[in-house]
C-alpha cells in the first residue's frame, strides 16, 4: 500500500466530489449557517444603540423601542434555533452518507486488488482504514464547509463593523490575528503527524490482536501466552507513547490560543479604555466593540478547536486515499469480451512469471497446450510453480511475459467476471465464510435451490456428514469454518464447485485433507464432474492422478516431463522417483 503523503489541498480536492450527490443538503446547511451568523452579529448592534441612547438621553428611551428591539431579537433567535436544528440533523446525516459512500468505494477497490497487495498488507491495517479512520469523516464532511463559512462571515463582518466604530483599535486587534494563525498552523502540522502515527499504530495493534486470537490454538499448544502478552504490551505501550505525544501538542495548541485570547482582551481593555478616556470612542461603542471582539475571539477559538477535528478528518481521508491509490495490478480490459460457453482449450505461449513484489522468478518461457476436456495432473517439488501456474489462468496474477490463450484468444481480452465465472477452483487452503453450511455451498451459485445444494453435496461426498449434524445444512460453521474438521471443510468447498458446474476446473490439492474413504468417494465424483471439462489437478498423492490423460512434472526448470502415468514410469525419471518414494512412505 502506498505510503505517499498528500498535501491538505490535494486531499480536500479528492474529497469534494463526494458532496456532489448531496449538494442540496450542503447548500441548505450553508444557508442555515449564514442565518445563525447574522442572528449572532445583530446583538452587539442592539446593545450599542441602547447604551449610546441611554447615555445621550435616558428619558428618550421608550418601552416601545426596547420592546421592539427585544421582539426583533426573539425572532432572530427562533430563526437561529430552526437553522441550528437543520444543521445538527441533516448536516450530520449528510456526513454519515458521505462516510458510507467512501467506505463502499474503499471496499469495492479492495476487492479489485491482487494477491500481491494482500501478501504485503496486514488485514488489521486495512480494517482500521475502512472503519475507524472514516468515523471522523462524518464530522469533517458536515462541519468543514460550515465552520469555515461561519468563520469567514463572522470575521469579515466583525472587521467591517469594528472599522466603522474605531479604525486604530481595530487595526491593533487584527495585528494579533496573523501571529496567532502562524502559531496555529505550525502546531496543526505537528498534530496531523501525531494523528497519522496514532492511526497507523492502532492498525498495527489490531493486526497483532487478530493474529494472536486467530492463532490461539497454536499459542496454547506452544505455551506462548506470556510471549504474546509481551508482544501485545510492547505495541500497546507504543500506542500510549504516540497518544501522549498527541495530547502534548493538543495541550500546547489550546494553551497558546488561550494566551492570544487574553492578549486580545487586554488590548481592548487597555487601548479601548485610553481611547474612551480621551473621548475618541463612546461608551456604547466600546461595549459593542467588546461584544464584537468576544464574537471574533469565540469564532477564532471555534475554528481553532475545529482544527483538531479537521486534522482527524484529513488524516482519515489521507489513509482512505492511500487505499484508493493502491495499484490495481489486474486491469479490466477496455471493451472486454464476455466469455460464453468456452470449449476449454488452454495454451501457454512462452510464459514467464515473477512475483511483482519480490521479483522471485517462478518459471521462464513455459509452453503448454491443453486440449478441451483434457484431464491434466501437475506434480513436482514444492516451490516449482504448480499453484502459480493454475493461478495465472483466472488471472489472480498476470504473466510477466508471453500470454495465455483460452480457445485461441488471450485471456486478457475477456472480462474478469466472465473469465472467472467459467472456472471452478478448489484451493489447498480451504476458506469458509462465517455462516451456515447451506450459505457456504450456495456461494458457488447464490440462486441455487436447497435441492441443488443437496445434490452438489452428495456429489462431493458431503451430504452424509451434513445430515448427521444437529442442524444439518443450517449448521453454523464458525469463523473460517473452525467448527468443522479439515476433511469436512474440504468437501464443502468441493461441493461449491459442483454447484457452480464450470467448464474449466482447477483442483489445488482438492483431496489433501480427506481420509481414504472420503477421498475415494470424492475422486469418483470428480471423475464424473471432469467429463467433457478441462481439468487441472495439483496433487501430492500420486495415486489419485494415475488415470489422468496427461501428467506434467513441473520444477524450477519448467516442465521437465509429461505423459501418462505408465509412460512416465517407463521413463524412470523424476516422476518415477516421486511415485516410488510415495509408495515407500505408506
Amino acid at each position: 500500500m502506498t505510503k505517499t503523503t498528500y498535501s491538505t489541498k490535494t486531499l480536500i480536492l479528492r474529497f469534494i466530489p463526494y458532496y456532489k450527490k448531496y449538494k442540496g443538503i450542503l447548500f441548505m446547511d450553508l444557508f442555515c449557517a449564514t442565518l445563525t451568523t447574522v442572528c449572532e452579529l445583530v446583538l452587539p448592534l442592539i446593545m450599542r444603540y441602547i447604551t449610546n441612547e441611554g447615555i445621550r438621553d435616558l428619558a428618550g428611551l421608550s418601552l416601545k423601542t426596547i420592546g421592539g428591539l427585544s421582539f426583533l431579537y426573539l425572532i432572530l433567535r427562533l430563526i437561529d434555533a430552526v437553522a441550528n436544528y437543520y444543521m445538527g440533523n441533516m448536516g450530520h446525516v449528510m456526513g454519515a452518507k458521505i462516510e458510507t459512500d467512501m467506505r463502499k468505494d474503499a471496499f469495492s477497490h479492495l476487492l479489485r486488488l491482487s494477491d500481491t497487495f494482500y501478501s504485503n498488507t496486514k488485514v488489521g491495517q486495512i480494517m482500521g482504514r475502512i472503519t475507524n479512520d472514516l468515523f471522523d469523516v462524518t464530522e469533517f464532511a458536515h462541519h468543514c464547509p460550515e465552520e469555515f463559512l461561519i468563520a469567514f462571515f463572522k470575521t469579515g463582518i466583525a472587521f467591517i463593523i469594528l472599522l466603522t466604530i474605531h479604525v486604530p483599535l481595530t487595526l491593533i486587534i487584527f495585528m494579533i490575528v496573523p501571529v496567532m494563525t502562524v502559531v496555529a498552523v505550525f502546531l496543526n502540522r505537528k498534530m496531523r503527524a501525531a494523528f497519522g502515527l496514532q492511526r497507523n499504530q492502532i492498525g498495527e495493534l489490531n493486526a497483532q490482536i487478530e493474529d494472536s486470537l486467530l492463532g490461539q490454538k497454536v499459542v496454547k499448544a506452544f505455551t506462548s501466552e506470556e510471549m504474546e502478552q509481551h508482544r501485545f504490551q510492547k505495541g500497546n505501550h507504543k500506542f500510549l507513547e504516540i497518544k501522549t505525544l498527541t495530547y502534548r501538542y493538543l495541550a500546547a495548541f489550546h494553551t497558546t490560543i488561550r494566551l492570544f485570547d487574553g492578549l486580545m482582551y487586554l488590548t481592548v481593555v487597555l487601548a479601548g479604555g485610553i481611547f474612551m478616556m480621551k473621548g475618541y470612542i463612546k461608551p456604547g461603542d466600546l461595549v459593542a466593540y467588546l461584544l464584537y471582539v468576544t464574537t471574533l475571539i469565540s469564532t477564532i477559538r471555534r475554528i481553532i478547536e475545529f482544527m483538531e477535528q479537521f486534522q482527524r478528518g484529513i488524516t482519515g481521508i489521507e489513509r482512505f486515499v492511500q487505499i484508493m491509490d493502491a495499484d490495481v495490478d489486474i486491469k479490466e480490459p477496455e471493451d472486454g469480451v464476455t466469455l460464453v460457453n468456452p470449449k476449454g482449450e488452454i495454451t501457454f505461449e512462452r510464459v514467464s512469471f515473477e512475483y511483482p513484489d519480490d521479483h522471485n522468478i517462478v518459471f521462464r518461457n513455459l509452453n503448454l497446450q491443453i486440449q478441451p476436456g483434457e484431464k491434466i495432473a501437475i506434480v513436482g517439488p514444492s516451490g516449482g510453480g504448480k499453484t502459480t501456474l493454475c493461478n495465472l489462468i483466472p488471472r489472480f496474477y498476470d504473466v510477466t511475459e508471453g500470454r495465455i490463450l483460452l480457445d485461441g484468444r488471450d485471456i486478457k481480452d475477456f472480462t474478469l467476471q466472465s473469465l472467472r465465472e467459467n472456472i471452478g477452483i478448489v484451493q489447498q487452503d480451504v476458506y469458509l465464510f462465517s455462516g451456515t453450511i447451506l450459505e457456504n455451498i450456495q456461494y458457488g451459485n447464490p440462486n441455487a435451490s436447497l435441492e441443488d445444494v443437496m445434490k452438489a453435496a452428495k456429489e462431493a461426498g458431503a451430504h452424509d456428514f451434513i445430515q448427521e449434524l444437529k442442524d444439518g445444512y443450517d449448521t453454523y460453521v464458525g469463523e473460517r469454518g473452525v467448527k468443522l474438521s479439515g476433511g469436512q471443510k474440504q468437501r464443502i468447498s468441493i461441493a461449491r464447485v459442483f454447484l457452480k458446474n464450470p467448464p474449466i476446473i482447477l483442483l489445488d490439492e482438492a483431496t489433501s485433507a480427506l481420509d481414504n474413504e472420503s477421498e475415494y468417494a470424492v475422486a469418483k465424483s470428480l471423475g464424473e464432474l471432469s467429463k467433457g471439462r478441462t481439468t487441472l489437478t495439483i496433487a501430492h498423492r500420486l495415486s489419485s492422478i494415475r488415470n489422468s490423460d496427461r501428467i506434467l512434472v513441473l520444477t524450477e526448470e519448467g516442465i521437465e516431463e509429461q505423459g501418462t502415468h505408465q509412460q512416465l514410469m517407463d521413463l524412470k525419471g523424476l516422476y518415477c522417483q516421486f511415485y516410488n518414494r510415495a509408495n515407500e512412505m505408506k
